[in-house]
């Protein structure tokens, strides 16, 4: 078989034996972690949490999530991704599912700690897995198709909150306790399916041909050598400027889509004045919208080998978006604003994950992702947060969305600024997924 001819056929077969999978296991992690935002529609008022106890509540999950990342993908480069992520799901599936029993705000609060213990490390993990899988050249691709879980787990968590939130009083339970059980059991029977559904390397993929594992194998090898530092300690990674660096714009990207993903049900109720399934219906359909960039920012982004560029574009958006959101709080306009966030994600996430593959490799690479993902995970904190409390204050999230303006602007600052060191400069240009 012609070399050409193996990386096509080896590719496919890897691009369909796990990005599927892992897409639906991504789905349910973030509709497990953010259902929170539908279920407040009706859980608010129940429980009479204010603005603020709601807005810390949602982001404190991210403290916790933050502090295990880097830990938890030490763990999964040790021990593979095949037990430890399944681990990770039975833990939070369990945990999501128990929300339903939250009564207090800090029984809330508790709670969402304890999930934000038991996710930690599955999106670095996902993304260190990934990058042991796929050639650079294919990679912006693989992270999108993982990535656009994210507005897809909108599109079905948000009329799917909406129509449990209609039972409310069956079984004597509130609608939004019906909520957190049904979408909690899914990733409790996933998390058992992975022992069986993935593969943890390369050379054990028994699904692949032996020439097809050998190029796979030396192809990723030798984009390994090629990493602008040699092999390291988990430590040094740690103490890398440029790990450092790439936290910055992160933060800004996880701290818009945060703030965008846990309050657009509540802000599009207050634009609109729309009922709890016609408010999930419509932040559905603005996530469904935002999901096209996912795959053209990544062909770009792969075909062009350009990833600080198409990131900082991302955050453009989403700052512009932010704006919007700040000067029109009563009206369509806003509605429209909050999309320009929701895509400004869209076009962040495939490039970005490509850029630590540069300079990271084995276990550096596994504690490098984890620390910037960490650092991100404090915006899905201070994001939320932040708008619980100026609404609390100023009775207006105009402050607050200038605020995440603000962060944005920084991250893609400093987007273009890390454009201009050769490391993160396009270092070739791509067709159709081949190197020229």
């Amino acid at each position: 078989m012609m070399r050409q001819d193996v990386e096509l056929t080896t590719m496919r077969l890897v691009r369909w034996r796990l990005l599927p999978f892992l897409f639906i296991l991504y789905v349910f992690n973030f509709l497990d972690r953010t259902n929170v935002g539908v279920a407040a529609l009706q859980m608010n008022t129940d429980l009479n949490f204010s603005q603020a106890v709601f807005g810390f509540g949602a982001g404190v999950f991210f403290l916790a999530y933050a502090l295990f990342e880097v830990p938890s993908n030490l763990v999964l480069a040790r021990v593979g991704a095949r037990r430890w992520i399944a681990r990770i799901m039975v833990t939070w599936g369990i945990v999501a599912g128990a929300m339903m029993f939250v009564r207090t705000p800090t029984e809330f609060y508790a709670m969402r700690l304890l999930l934000g213990v038991a996710e930690a490390g599955f999106f670095p993990g996902i993304i260190y897995y990934i990058g042991t899988w796929f050639p650079a050249n294919y990679r912006a691709r693989a992270y999108a198709a993982f990535g656009i879980a994210i507005p897809i787990s909108q599109v079905v968590g948000g009329p799917l909150g909406g129509l449990l939130l209609k039972l409310d009083g069956v079984a004597h339970l509130a609608g939004w306790q019906w909520l957190f059980l049904v979408e909690g059991l899914p990733s409790l029977l996933l998390g058992i399916a992975v022992l069986w559904l993935l593969t943890d390397r390369p050379r054990e993929a028994r699904w692949l041909s032996s020439e097809q594992r050998a190029w796979l194998e030396q192809r990723l090898a030798l984009e390994q050598s090629q990493t602008s530092s040699p092999r390291g300690s988990a430590l040094k990674a740690l103490a890398n400027p440029l790990v450092w660096a790439l936290s910055i714009p992160w933060f800004a990207t996880y701290a818009l889509s945060l703030g965008f993903i846990l309050w657009a049900p509540l802000l599009v109720r207050s634009a609109l004045g729309t009922s709890n399934t016609q408010t999930a219906m419509i932040t559905g359909a603005l996530s469904l919208v935002a999901a096209a960039a996912y795959p053209l920012a990544a062909r770009w982004s792969d075909r062009h080998d350009e990833r600080s560029g198409v990131l900082a574009a991302g955050l453009a958006l989403g700052c512009l978006g932010c704006i919007g959101s700040a000067f029109f709080p009563q009206s369509l306009l806003r509605v429209a604003a909050l999309l320009l966030v929701a895509m400004g994600g869209a076009l962040c996430l495939p490039a970005f994950w490509c850029m630590p593959a540069r300079f990271l490799r084995g276990a550096s690479a596994a504690a490098g992702i984890a620390l910037i993902n960490a650092v991100g995970a404090c915006g899905g904190f201070f994001g939320p947060m932040i708008i619980g409390a100026f609404k609390r204050i100023t009775g207006s999230d105009v402050g607050a969305f200038l605020g995440l303006a603000a962060i944005a602007f920084v991250g893609a600052w400093v987007c273009m600024r890390l454009r201009r060191m050769e490391l993160f400069a396009p270092r070739y240009e791509t067709r159709f997924g081949e190197a020229t």
